[in-house]
């Protein structure tokens, strides 16, 4: 969807409300994609802060569908957007300007906005919970669930050496 901001890029101290819905059913990071489950509106707020310059804030909320980066489990992730952003019109040039893509001379591209938003915002490590134990690494077993008395002792390769004495002398 497309807001077009002529209106309030052209006139100072315009100031317009608006309450967009979200098209998007999902975001992509490059690498996975994950499906969004619930979204509120998106509620922008555009103000003009001189010539040729307005002010995007707003904020929305969105949850996807995830998987806890250490037992694989599902996760529902909730992302709050809080956003303050300062655009320009087509031939003003300035360095506080957030240039990312976003806007089409006039027009504000809500989908692609959104999905900077998220990426800016996205959490470094989703976990199931704050001590989530992972999966056995030679079993997979979750171990949050249960243990799975698998060996999972890992010896120290420095003390190889001395290990082979051991079993030669056998």
């Amino acid at each position: 969807m497309l807001i077009n901001l002529s209106d309030v890029l052209t006139s100072e101290g315009r100031q317009v409300t608006r309450e967009v819905p979200l098209e998007m059913t999902g975001f992509e990071n490059g690498q996975e994609r994950f499906e969004i489950t619930g979204k509120s509106p998106v509620f922008f707020t555009f103000s003009n802060v001189g010539k040729g310059r307005a002010r995007v804030s707003g904020r929305a909320e969105l949850t996807f569908r995830t998987c806890c980066d250490r037992c694989l489990a599902e996760v529902p992730t909730v992302l709050a957007l809080d956003f303050n952003r300062l655009v320009t019109e087509p031939g003003v040039e300035d360095e506080e300007a957030d240039d990312l893509g976003f806007m089409d001379g006039y027009q504000l591209d809500v989908e692609t906005f959104i999905h900077n938003e998220i990426l800016v915002n996205w959490p470094a490590k989703i976990l199931c919970r704050e001590d989530c134990k992972g999966i056995c690494p030679v079993c997979g077993q979750n171990l949050n669930i249960r243990d799975c008395g698998c060996d999972t002792f890992v010896p120290d390769p420095r003390m190889a050496v001395i290990q082979d004495i051991f079993n030669a002398n056998q």
